[in-house]
């Protein structure tokens, strides 16, 4: 979604509120984007506000189980027709007086993503020997001893 910012640039205390979806072109979004907020000049400062819902479709990144997650993502920017101080982040800079809403909600959506994704905050994940999920049971096999301890292990098994 465009939108034209020349008339909140002009007038003050002017306020557009939008609600839209769109289709998110990565395979790890198994729902439309559903934006909601709204744009406004308030004493002259403009500033776009919203709430992005969706739904994500991975797997966990301890057991690989399917899951799919719907999160919530806040959009809160000042923006600005120019910048005189060029180290300063703080704005969007819009050149042209025409915003990409759909641009600038995904870069804060891929932000706020977890590095990884987990089926619940416990998992236990798979054995690495065996590959049982340990979130199911324990499992039975024999874990190989580390080769810069064997030493020590002959020695206590020589004790028993």
């Amino acid at each position: 979604m465009n939108i034209e910012l020349r008339r909140f640039f002009e007038c003050d205390d002017i306020r557009q509120d939008f609600s839209y979806e769109f289709d998110a072109e990565d395979e790890l979004f198994s729902s439309p984007v559903a934006v909601k907020g709204y744009v406004k000049n308030a004493t002259g400062i403009v500033s776009v506000s919203a709430e992005a819902e969706f739904s994500v479709s991975t797997q966990c990144a301890k057991c690989a189980k399917d899951i799919r997650k719907k999160l919530n993502v806040a959009v809160d920017h000042f923006l600005i027709d120019e910048l005189h101080d060029e180290d300063n982040d703080d704005y969007i800079v819009v050149d042209d007086l025409n915003l990409n809403l759909d641009e600038l909600v995904l870069e804060d959506i891929y932000l706020s993503l977890p590095t990884r994704f987990l089926c619940k905050s416990d998992c236990k994940g798979l054995c690495p020997y065996c590959g049982i999920d340990l979130n199911e049971g324990n499992c039975d096999c024999k874990k190989p001893v580390d080769p810069r301890l064997a030493a020590l292990q002959a020695l206590l098994s020589d004790d028993e």
